[in-house]
């Protein structure tokens, strides 16, 4: 495996503590990404102590491991990379508690042979996440740490600034880090780099040029055993306030006075100081059916499994644009997609059956999937006699730059920036509360749940709540393979 550069990574040794060491997210996500970020070169030195209600020892923490890379790692697994990974690892059963966790992380932070950090990720429920922040601080392991919060932060208002004054008393607001993979995604960056990098764009990304704005994450995975969680949480909690509201914010934000953490969270929180509270009217919610019959839902829930909604941001730059957000289970494809319509020319001098306006306004669409796509809608003429009008579009692939290996997975490069202390791409605590503030009415007012049938794109009032625009999704017309040919 190719070694990276010095410089990429954290300055310092690192020592992680990872509480749900045996966890679903740990085996798909964060071991897979750990081992990578470690065989790669990203971090100097590393060892990795596992915590978890499972009654294990090192050895057995150390198979779980390798059968995690095993089974969800995507690149090769040499014998001397997972040799030196398997001798970085450790566990400490939560039961033995504050002082076996503590000699742990000073018996590993011993063989650094010099200066080093604590990176705490707290890949456990939020009813845990109070009682591992805890134990960190009866251990004395705040000192040079950093601790990495996991999703949904709260609940409502009440319970996130409960949640942010309980956890400032253990650790400091800049050593927080409250993720958002989607954030950690090449594509969610890559909005960065297209609006402030282009002299192009950035002048017409405005109410004078833009219509109005979908930004759609539908899913066709079912919950699964994630139903008992989901069933006290919802497609809204769970996934608009924690990640497409964020997306909306790199979006939507003004130029920052600087690529860093705090200018470019900055223009995020106005983002979200600038939005107008949610209205129950303006949001459909759903429920899939067959979703009471799974374990651990009540058979009379409530809770919804598809939430669409549309909202606005009352400043000069999008005042009077709509928002609209979808996203939700079972439903007919899985996409991560922003499509930006423009307003349609004032009057069109074409003739009647040209073509043009038939298809709807041009689109600039962002593919959030880890290998990105970009594609740019126009009307162009027909090649032939006459003057008749077609949709064609511009598109762009990660697959074009031939660097499509070179992307890190989403949680390796927030586990990266953790470690770095970069906060640029992770959520402050005045947002969250402004998110769940701008919520309030929705959550103690919300519209009655939906059925609709799996594999559909959700409760047929959807169409009522974006009229008289159309949801892009499903696309008429397919994105291109890089042979050019349609996908």
């Amino acid at each position: 495996m190719a070694k990276i550069p010095p410089g990429v990574g954290p300055r310092y040794p690192q020592c992680v503590v990872l509480f749900g060491a045996t966890g679903d997210l740990a085996r798909r996500k964060l071991l897979p990404g750990l081992y990578h970020l470690s065989s790669a070169g990203f971090i100097p030195k590393c060892r990795i102590i596992g915590v978890s209600l499972d009654e294990i020892d090192a050895d057995g923490f150390r198979q779980a491991a390798r059968g995690a890379l095993d089974e969800f790692f995507n690149r090769k697994v040499t014998d001397a990379d997972w040799d030196a990974f398997a001798q970085s690892l450790d566990y400490v059963p939560l039961a033995a508690g504050a002082p076996a966790l503590r000699a742990a992380v000073l018996e590993a932070e011993k063989s650094f042979g010099g200066e080093s950090r604590r990176l705490h990720y707290l890949s456990v429920p939020p009813s845990a996440a109070l009682s591992a922040v805890r134990l960190l601080g009866e251990a004395q392991l705040v000192e040079r740490s950093r601790i990495v919060m996991e999703k949904p932060f709260g609940t409502d208002l009440a319970s996130a600034v409960s949640l942010n004054a309980r956890l400032h008393e253990v650790f400091d607001e800049d050593q927080i880090f409250r993720i958002d993979h989607f954030l950690g995604k090449e594509p969610a960056q890559n909005i960065l780099a297209f609006r402030f990098a282009n002299g192009l764009f950035e002048p017409i990304w405005n109410r004078n040029f833009i219509d109005h704005v979908q930004i759609d994450v539908p899913e066709t995975l079912a919950l699964g055993k994630r139903s008992g969680f989901y069933e006290q949480t919802g497609a809204y909690r769970d996934m608009v306030v924690t990640h497409l509201f964020q997306i909306l914010a790199f979006m939507a934000m003004e130029p920052p006075t600087a690529l860093e953490p705090a200018p470019i969270s900055e223009e995020k929180n106005k983002v979200f100081r600038s939005m107008l509270p949610i209205q129950p009217a303006d949001v459909v919610r759903g429920q899939y059916v067959g979703y009471r019959d799974e374990d651990g839902v009540d058979s009379e829930s409530e809770t919804e499994t598809f939430i669409a909604l549309k909202c606005y941001i009352d400043n000069w730059r999008w005042a009077g644009v709509p928002f609209f957000l979808r996203t939700g289970k079972r439903l007919a494809e899985g996409q991560r997609i922003i499509s930006i319509a423009f307003r349609e020319p004032p009057k069109s001098m074409f003739p009647p059956g040209s073509g043009v306006g038939a298809q709807g306004p041009d689109h600039l669409t962002f593919d959030l999937a880890d290998a990105s796509k970009m594609s740019l809608s126009f009307y162009g003429k027909r090649p032939g006699p006459g003057m008749r009008l077609d949709k064609l579009s511009l598109q762009f692939a990660m697959h074009d730059t031939g660097l499509l290996g070179e992307v890190l997975e989403a949680y390796e490069r927030l586990i990266l920036d953790a470690m770095r202390g970069d906060h640029t791409l992770f959520n402050t605590a005045e947002g969250i509360e402004r998110l769940w503030q701008v919520s309030s009415h929705l959550l103690e007012e919300p519209p009655p749940v939906r059925l609709y049938p799996p594999g559909s794109w959700g409760p047929k009032s959807i169409h009522q709540l974006i009229a008289p625009h159309a949801w892009r999704l499903p696309f008429e017309r397919a994105w291109r393979n890089p042979d050019g040919t349609g996908s």
